[in-house]
């Protein structure tokens, strides 16, 4: 009798382990990406940093809900900070024309 529950002692412990170890493999693949982001966009990201901070952990939040998110991130992380990027160039050119004028006068 006491096999059976060592067994399945055994059993929980090997899930538990495999959780804890897809959590981990799952996590370290998200770092990695974001570090590639944030070394692709390490310019702008000091100008705007927590935009693409924000930017980043929705893309994270959102690839968490998907069946696979260590494939979805990278490029749902992608497609927020290059929105940051033209939502950020958009300002600008609409700033310029202000800027000039209040130069000018």
């Amino acid at each position: 009798m006491n096999t059976t529950n060592e067994n399945t002692d055994n059993a929980k412990q090997t899930f538990s382990n495999r959780c804890r170890q897809a959590c981990k493999v799952f996590l370290t693949e998200i770092e990695q990406a974001k570090n590639t982001i944030v070394n692709d966009f390490h310019e702008t990201l000091e100008t705007h940093g927590n935009l693409f901070r924000l930017a980043l952990n929705e893309a994270e939040a959102l690839a968490a809900q998907t069946e696979y998110p260590h494939l979805v991130y990278p490029t749902l992380a992608m497609e927020r900070v290059q929105a940051v990027v033209a939502w950020r160039r958009r300002q600008q050119s609409v700033l310029q024309p202000r800027l000039a004028f209040t130069e000018a006068a």
